[in-house]
């Protein structure tokens, strides 16, 4: 399966959970808990569309064992604010950091750092004041987030 491919299955699993949560009705105690549910999908998401994307421009353009390689070291990859995204795409190249750094700006920045964050919070028990509005307006901020990182890795 192809980054593209991988990409298309994560952000349509996604799409529909928060059609799903959408159709809640009008309990807001139901709503904020399926809001920090997709919250952890959506770090999840990042994370994981980042290293699907990074790994298949290695394996597109690298020998086997520096693939091998990268890939192991790309699986240690994990909670993907925007200076650790920044630090993993300047780490292929500078001139891509600038060009994402230029990119992940306002509400964007807010948003992959947020989901971080609150997925953390999220995962160690305390609690957090998500809405599913507000998780929605993030996922697709990262969403356009995700798309620009897969046209760089695609050069």
């Amino acid at each position: 399966m192809t980054a593209r491919q991988e990409l298309l299955r994560l952000t349509q699993r996604l799409d529909s959970a928060f059609g799903r949560a959408g159709k809640l009705g009008d309990d807001l105690e139901l709503r904020a808990d399926f809001a920090r549910y997709l919250c952890v999908l959506v770090s999840g998401y990042l994370e994981t569309a980042v290293v699907e994307c990074a790994g298949s421009y290695v394996a597109r353009k690298s020998a086997p064992p520096v693939a091998a390689y990268a890939s192991r070291a790309l699986d240690r990859f994990a909670n993907p604010n925007a200076e650790r995204l920044l630090q993993l795409i300047g780490s292929f190249s500078a001139d891509w950091r600038v060009s994402v750094e230029e990119f992940l700006v306002d509400e964007r920045k807010e948003a992959v750092d947020s989901v971080v964050a609150l997925r953390n919070q999220i995962a160690h028990g305390e609690s957090v004041g998500v809405t599913y509005v507000r998780i929605k307006a993030y996922y697709d901020a990262v969403r356009e987030v995700v798309s620009f990182i897969a046209k760089v890795f695609e050069q």
